[in-house]
């Protein structure tokens, strides 16, 4: 993205305070936001005033701003979000306690524990396509019933895989709940509906915390219940975690998606005549021409596009997919490792502790770092390294991490006379880059792609969740048939080690190369020549949506 994006285009010297807001025509997407620099534009914003001729006025963010989720009190933005916290850790929860049932499914329905593994993978593979499903929906019925209704279907595919009378109900049960899953695509949506994007860095790295966290909670309760349970109650307790999810849900949070607030808010105008001739953004264009079945294509489309065509999203994917499904290869290997100790099955969840602890220490590192960008972004508005690389520049010491831990987990796995705590640090080393990676990248493309993070954050979550599904299953074969069979371990997470210098390596290259690369990006230039700004009030405002979505000669999306 070139440094053009801080100048005013010309001809915009008296572009009005509403210019680029969101209109209804907008093409759907998770994070696809009014993006500002500064929040003081809300001082400028006047309240819509009454018409009285017959002509139809739409009602915009600014006419409304105060009724938003924006200025809604930090106690309700924060107890929303801990609320999406439950619901996000659920979701994840869902995806690893599976695999402390395999031994279980196997003995009874006569497979082989490898095919066991078949429904931990299944259901990251669906939940990896899942996220994109869903995502045009909650844009156009509002977050709250799409996610009640995602959280609806997730736990009711839990009841046929609870009673399966076979392994065959157990794969369709569990692709069916993955594919039922929103995921990330609703949360992270929900952070724009409260926060301005350059107030939104705490609150991604509390969900992002969620994310990560679910993942690692499901073997450390799952070590108990394989331990002293029937391998089906692994189900019957992702269904109760799940339905108390939803009802918090449904109870304590409210309609964030500001389109469907502003609906609402233009009938109450004109039901208390207030302003008779004011409606809401998808009051003004009929249902088939704002959802058309080539805008859902294209729009679930683009994520995958940007993921093969942009090497900015490309690289940042593959390096938090890799990242992310190490954890569920180590979910497989954990038993091999620590079995070398006369591990219990309990003790072999705990084991997982120290993963956590690294992804609450990353959490709190985090803290400061984002304190640190803020500042360089208030001293260096219109520095393209300070707006976006900054939001990276943790990541330049955090993301060694993974390399690090991966070479200290493999030389202490050998087992005795090694004592185990040597692979729990390494652990929690890897714990720490797992979330550094997925917080930074996510927050960098939110801020690189403006209109378009929705589809790079989105390409982001295919690959981690996509990535993840695919590597289940051989994980298990990878850490005993590489080497010579003393070494295999130590052998097969060397091979991880090397995978990771080459992709953390590129890291770097973005950090110190990223304008350069966003100025190569069809999606970036389209982007800096749909920019307009308003400098009344040192106020910068970047359109929501680009000229290809409107019919003009943008990047074809």
């Amino acid at each position: 993205m070139a440094s053009n994006l801080s100048e005013k285009p010309p001809g915009s010297e008296q572009i009005p305070p509403d210019d680029g807001a969101k209109t209804s025509g907008e093409v759907p997407g998770a994070l696809d936001e009014l993006t500002t620099t500064n929040s003081t534009w809300k001082g400028l914003l006047q309240p819509f005033p009454s018409t009285s001729g017959g002509d139809k006025v739409e009602l915009k963010e600014e006419d409304a701003w105060t009724e938003l989720g924006y200025c809604w009190p930090s106690w309700k933005k924060w107890m929303i979000l801990t609320v999406i916290f439950v619901v996000q850790t659920s979701m994840n929860f869902n995806t690893s306690l599976y695999s402390n049932g395999i031994a279980g499914i196997s003995a009874e329905f006569g497979v082989s524990m490898q095919a066991a593994r078949a429904g931990a993978a299944i259901f990251l593979l669906t939940y990896a396509f899942g996220c994109e499903l869903w995502a045009p929906w909650s844009e156009e019925f509002g977050r709250k019933p799409i996610l009640q209704l995602s959280l609806f279907l997730v736990n009711i595919w839990c009841i046929p895989v609870a009673i399966a009378p076979n392994f065959a109900t157990i794969l369709v049960g569990r692709a069916l709940g993955g594919l039922s899953s929103a995921g990330g695509s609703v949360t992270l949506g929900m952070i724009a509906d409260l926060f301005e994007p350059e107030e939104q860095q705490y609150a991604v790295a509390y969900i992002v915390f969620s994310s990560v966290g679910g993942s690692i909670l499901g073997p450390i309760i799952g070590g108990f219940v394989e331990a002293h349970l029937p391998w089906r109650w692994t189900i019957w307790i992702q269904l109760i975690f799940g339905a108390f999810a939803q009802l918090l849900h449904l109870a304590l949070v409210p309609e964030t998606r500001t389109t469907i607030l502003l609906d609402r808010i233009a009938k109450k105008r004109r039901a208390s005549g207030q302003s008779p001739n004011v409606y809401g953004p998808n009051e003004l264009l009929p249902f088939r021409r704002r959802f058309t079945v080539r805008s859902l294509l294209r729009t679930w489309a683009r994520p995958f596009r940007m993921f093969l065509t942009e090497p900015i999203v490309l690289t940042l994917s593959l390096l938090s997919g890799f990242s992310d499904a190490l954890i569920f290869m180590q979910i497989q290997s954990f038993a091999l490792v620590y079995r070398q100790w006369g591990f219990s099955t309990v003790q072999l969840g705990l084991a997982f502790i120290p993963i956590g602890v690294g992804y609450a220490l990353a959490w709190l590192s985090f803290l400061p770092a984002i304190r640190r960008s803020k500042r360089d972004r208030a001293r260096k508005p219109n520095d393209e390294q300070a707006r976006y690389e900054s939001r990276l520049w943790w990541l330049l010491f955090t993301a060694p991490c993974l390399p690090l831990g991966l070479i200290i987990f493999a030389w202490t796995a050998g087992g005795p006379p090694t004592h185990w705590i040597g692979t729990m640090i390494g652990s929690a080393v890897i714990g720490v880059a797992n979330y550094a990676i997925y917080m930074a990248t996510v927050d960098y493309m939110i801020a690189a792609y403006g209109p378009y993070s929705a589809s790079a954050t989105g390409g982001n979550g295919w690959a981690r969740d996509f990535l993840a599904g695919v590597l289940t299953v051989p994980a298990t074969p990878f850490f005993t048939n590489i080497g010579v069979p003393k070494y295999t371990l130590q052998l097969a997470n060397t091979v991880l080690f090397i995978i990771s210098l080459v992709l953390v390596a590129a890291v770097y290259a973005i950090y110190y190369r990223g304008p350069a690369l966003r100025r190569r990006s069809p999606f970036a230039e389209s982007l800096a020549d749909a920019v307009t700004s308003v400098e009344d009030g040192h106020v910068r405002r970047r359109v929501a949506r680009l000229p290809a979505e409107e019919g003009g000669k943008g990047v074809p999306v």
